[in-house]
């Protein structure tokens, strides 16, 4: 990247980049100029390092770029939005191959349009690890946002998308095999199911996030903003049978992957009692009315022993 210096590279990953009809200025200028139609704009934004979310040495740029743009519109969907425009800023050593800063930004182009969204700017510096922030806008439609805070006694809660199975590739990867593959590139580009979000908003969820720590860390945010209790049962989870081999064959328990995996960016919600889930969704439990120990997330009734998922400083 040194050799072919900062703004050669941005002219680089900017050249040929699609843009929506709603941005009327994009990469380029100071900054971008994009429309509101609704009034409002969702925002959010992720930071991925490189050693802590992803490892360059287990993933192509494309790869590493892709999971990047995914894992930040996720938090869009779970609001209950639609991704329109992201700004990606790169931080990263001079040393770092020029080809896989271009593999990055070609996997981050590449999956905000196939969301319908677009890379309307960003920002380059020199680091000493490699670090990409992604700042996603969105667009509710007029709809109402779906907080965290809106679970109330009674709900169901339902999941979508897959559970467990970047983890398992995680665990995989970090033993040194690169195979199966199925669970190997779950853990490299996870598979959000970003409309399901907008579904699950017109369907009437009164609560929603997406799950990127672990189903009962995430949860727990859902119980304490809420101020509820939540019970899943285990028998109402999906555990893929490619989940019971590897973890069979690694001596791991392939529930702990569901339960506790982050990664694969699901979206869980809460929706009122009775009512009928948009195709896709699962139902895996309920909710309660908060006992004495406060909010509280269990499994068949009962605390669950060990982690719920990821925590960055413990």
């Amino acid at each position: 990247m040194a050799a072919m210096g900062e703004f050669e590279l941005i002219a680089a990953i900017n050249q040929d980049q699609p843009q929506r009809e709603d941005t009327s200025v994009g990469p380029g200028d100071d900054a971008a100029v994009v429309a509101a139609p609704d009034g409002r704009v969702v925002v959010s934004v992720d930071m991925l390092v490189d050693g802590v979310h992803f490892r360059s040495d287990w993933a192509n740029g494309e790869q590493i770029g892709r999971r990047a743009a995914l894992a930040a519109m996720a938090d869009i969907a779970a609001m209950g939005a639609a991704p329109t425009s992201l700004v990606v800023a790169v931080s990263a050593p001079g040393t770092t191959p020029t080809d896989l800063l271009l593999g990055i930004a070609k996997g981050l182009r590449e999956a905000a349009v196939e969301a319908g969204a677009a890379v309307v700017g960003g920002d380059t510096t020199r680091s000493e690890t490699l670090t990409i922030s992604v700042t996603v806008l969105g667009d509710l439609r007029g709809a109402p946002p779906v907080r965290r805070s809106g679970a109330r006694p009674g709900d169901e809660v339902a999941v979508t998308g897959r559970l467990g199975w970047a983890a398992a590739g995680l665990t995989i990867l970090s033993r040194g095999f690169r195979s199966p593959a199925a669970l190997v590139n779950a853990y490299r580009v996870p598979e959000p199911p970003l409309s399901a979000g907008i579904t699950a908003a017109a369907s009437g969820a009164t609560s929603m996030i997406d799950v990127s720590d672990g189903l009962l860390a995430d949860l727990g945010h859902i119980a304490e903003a809420s101020g509820v209790s939540i019970n899943i049962r285990r028998a109402a989870l999906d555990v893929n049978p490619r989940l019971v081999e590897v973890a069979s064959a690694l001596g791991k328990d392939p529930m702990e992957w569901v339960l506790s995996g982050g990664d694969d960016h699901p979206l869980v919600a809460t929706f009122p009692h009775g009512a009928s889930l948009p195709p896709g969704w699962q139902p895996i439990g309920t909710v309660g009315v908060a006992g004495d120990d406060g909010p509280t997330v269990t499994v068949d009734g009962s605390r669950h022993e060990g982690p719920g998922g990821w925590d960055h400083f413990r």
